[in-house]
């Protein structure tokens, strides 16, 4: 059976595009592959973190698993700094992928410059080489597909390369993972910057919607949704980036085709009320789900536990063969 593996940072509010670029995928997969999901709280630290928060967002986003349709006697669900062969593997890792291939990383360039020239200084070596800690998270579970976002690619396409660059190295260890990316709504945009990816650290708060946010909320924020003036209801994202973005979230909402369903539409109007009430439609059971998981913190405490004891079980196994392919001695 296939294997499949992906992670969330237990950051900033979970959104819109979160649930449905990638979760609610996830809660599909883990029906037709042996499915492997993680807060990635290790990748969190990577910017200063306050401990209260990062423990309770930590519990949030493992409820939010859970909630979202995610079984944990189906699939694997855990945190990362809970199984310790991750880091052990991102080291060797990090010794495999070169310095030259880190410092091209789009999402390092992003983050660095945004803290200036006298703030580089102050960028976490962390944030440089996380992208072998994310390669070890794929590579640790020998999985062959990663539902990412299409902003993700070159991560996925890093993690390629080192294992096979290990593998050239030390022999046939790693397997080399593909990515999965949902054909609809694998990017979901701002509300009202429609240009611009809907973001957990958005400025803009009119613009992105968190997945627990109020109802009434949600409706207002879809009816101030940045259009056009020509009131031509057509999914053309290059042309019209709002009204595109409104269908592509029906559409995923509803498991409808966008194009198709420019056609029923002649006004901005109905279409930013119907994407609304889908959107809503698809949320509230995963608000209550999560709401009564959050009530019972010894059942998810159990959910957490169990998950790292079976996510270990992998793990150790594919550490074991890359230290014994490079030449570590055994413990006896």
């Amino acid at each position: 059976m296939t294997r499949v593996l992906s992670g969330i940072q237990p950051t900033g509010d979970i959104h819109l595009g979160n649930y449905l670029g990638a979760l609610r995928q996830w809660a599909l997969d883990q029906h037709e592959h042996d499915s492997f999901y993680c807060a990635v709280d290790l990748h969190a630290v990577t910017v200063q973190q306050d401990p209260q928060e990062l423990r309770s967002k930590t519990l949030e986003t493992m409820a939010t698993l859970v909630a979202v349709g995610l079984d944990p006697e189906v699939c694997t669900l855990f945190v990362q700094s809970h199984v310790p062969y991750h880091t052990e593997l991102s080291w060797l890792l990090e010794c495999t992928v070169s310095f030259g291939e880190l410092r091209r990383m789009t999402q390092f360039k992003d983050k660095s410059t945004k803290q200036g020239d006298a703030g580089q200084e102050h960028v976490s070596a962390g944030l440089f080489t996380y992208p072998a800690l994310m390669a070890a998270d794929i590579l640790i579970y020998d999985a062959d597909r990663v539902p990412v976002g299409d902003d993700q690619r070159q991560h996925l396409e890093l993690t390629r390369d080192i294992a096979e660059r290990f593998n050239s190295r030390y022999g046939d260890t790693l397997v080399l993972p593909s990515a999965a990316i949902p054909k609809i709504a694998a990017r979901v945009m701002d509300l009202q910057e429609p240009t611009n990816k809907m973001s957990k650290s958005t400025d803009s708060a009119a613009g992105s919607v968190g997945i627990f946010e109020d109802t009434s909320s949600i409706a207002k924020k879809f009816k101030r949704a940045v259009t056009d003036s020509d009131n031509e209801v057509l999914f053309d994202f290059d042309a019209k980036p709002g009204v595109s973005n409104l269908l592509s979230i029906l559409g995923a909402a509803t498991d409808r085709d966008p194009e198709i369903l420019a056609n029923d539409y002649d006004q901005y109007g109905p279409l930013k009320t119907d994407a609304a009430d889908a959107v809503i439609n698809v949320l509230e059971p995963v608000q209550q789900r999560r709401a009564e998981l959050l009530s019972d913190p010894a059942e998810l405490g159990r959910i957490i536990a169990r998950g790292a004891e079976k996510a270990s079980e992998v793990a150790s196994q594919t550490v074991h063969r890359a230290k014994s392919a490079m030449g570590f001695l055994p413990l006896k």
